[in-house]
Formats: C-alpha cells, sequence, structure tokens
C-alpha cells in the first residue's frame, strides 16, 4: 500500500500549457498581414512581436522556419473605431478601438486539435484624445490581451 501512495504523484501546469514536450518540440509562426479596411502599419511588427514572446517565454517550443511540429498563421482581419457612450448632446464621450485576428494552427502530429478561428479584443479611449496620441498604447495593450486568448485556444489547450 505504501509504494502505491508514493507511485502517485500530482502535476500542475502553472503557464496553462497543455503540450507534450515528448511529442511537441518546434513551432513555425508565419507573419500576420494586416487584411483590415483601416491601417496601422506598426500594428502587425507589434502583434508578431508579442505572439513570438509570449511563445518563448511559456513553452519549450523552438522557433522555425519551415516544417514545424505546430504552425500558426493568419492575419490582422479589423482595425475598427467606434463610438461609444454618448452623451446627451449626441457626441460620444468614449472611442472604442477594436482589433480583430484570425489565427490557423495546425497540429500536425495528431489530428483533430487544428483552430481555425478569430479573436477580437478592444480598448476604450476619451474622444477627447487623439487617435495618434494614444493608438500605440492601445495597440500594445490590445495585441498582450490577443495573444493571451490565442495561446488559451490552441497552446494552452483551454
Amino acid at each position: 500500500m505504501m509504494l502505491s501512495w508514493q507511485s502517485c504523484r500530482i502535476s500542475y501546469k502553472l503557464n496553462g500549457a497543455a503540450l507534450d514536450y515528448t511529442i511537441y518540440h518546434t513551432i513555425h509562426v508565419s507573419e500576420f498581414p494586416i487584411r483590415a479596411a483601416l491601417v496601422y502599419p506598426p500594428l502587425q511588427q507589434t502583434f508578431e512581436n508579442e505572439l513570438l514572446d509570449y511563445i518563448t517565454r511559456n513553452t519549450r517550443l523552438r522557433t522555425v522556419d519551415g516544417t514545424a511540429d505546430l504552425q500558426m498563421e493568419g492575419e490582422i482581419t479589423g482595425y475598427n473605431l467606434t463610438p461609444q457612450a454618448v452623451t446627451e448632446d449626441a457626441y460620444a464621450s468614449k472611442t472604442r478601438l477594436t482589433i480583430s485576428v484570425r489565427v490557423k494552427y495546425i497540429d500536425n502530429k495528431q489530428e483533430g486539435k487544428d483552430v481555425d478561428q478569430t479573436f477580437s479584443a478592444y480598448r476604450d479611449f476619451d474622444s477627447s484624445q487623439m487617435l495618434t496620441d494614444v493608438q500605440d498604447e492601445l495597440c500594445s495593450q490590445i495585441s498582450k490581451e490577443l495573444v493571451d486568448l490565442i495561446y488559451n485556444a490552441t497552446l494552452g489547450n483551454w
């Protein structure tokens, strides 16, 4: 009885990664071009860097060019501004910046684990501010949230 008790073990994964590193060693992350009607060129680099950094920090996968155990590709499909919180004089007191990213995640080792999904996140800012003044910070915040959502739906396997 003592032997069976000692052979049991509980395993926790604090970063949410649900990867078996005996099977998965590499990942290829393609560029995410902007296909939205409204284009903010620095967004592509901001998003891609955040995604690659997050994968590097939270997994033991090696990023490679070309064939890999896992592949992630997609495009930035939306970059939209919409008025929010309309006041009594019919002016918007807040503006919402929404960014959408379509991700295609391919598991080359196991069937049925592929994901093809669009993720969206947004931030509101005061309409008295110019978009050009807050755009970089908002894109950074939204990119971090998007990467977290994408990671949980793919590599985190939530």
